[in-house]
């Protein structure tokens, strides 16, 4: 049974309904997965699972929220290559382009994602939910 950590961001409650669609996916699959927010992750403990999915929607000029899940990723991720890792966010305006940037500073960090990032806007819909479960199960 891997062990995964579902860590996140939410300002509305979208992106945590997607982390916990996250989670119910990799629990079906057989994972150990523990939901946590941005506030309660970080660099020590990267090392106690074997993936992780991380969650954050599009904030201001489609970058990652700056006051707690930004100074989160940049302390972890040195620490990310080897693991399992996902990627997924909501967004309200704008395209998706934060997810693809942020997609491309974790490849560039040498990480392969265990699967394609999942974004949709505003709350996620039945499709939504059904990938970040596939992402879940992909991750387990």
């Amino acid at each position: 049974m891997s062990k995964l950590a579902v860590v996140y961001w939410s300002g509305t409650g979208n992106t945590e309904a997607m982390a916990n669609a996250v989670a119910e996916g990799a629990k079906g699959a057989g994972a150990d997965v523990t939901v946590l927010t941005a506030s309660e992750f970080g660099a020590d403990d990267v090392a106690s699972y074997e993936a992780i999915a991380f969650g954050c929607p599009s904030m201001g000029a489609e970058e990652l929220e700056e006051a707690e899940f930004e100074p989160m990723f940049a302390s972890v991720e040195s620490s990310l290559s080897g693991k399992k890792i996902g990627l997924f966010g909501s967004w309200g305006w704008g395209e998706g382009a934060w997810m693809d940037s942020w997609k491309e500073r974790v490849e560039g960090d040498g990480v392969t994602l265990a699967a394609d990032p999942v974004i949709c806007q505003e709350a996620p819909d039945d499709e939504a939910v059904e990938a970040c479960k596939a992402l879940g199960a992909a991750l387990a």
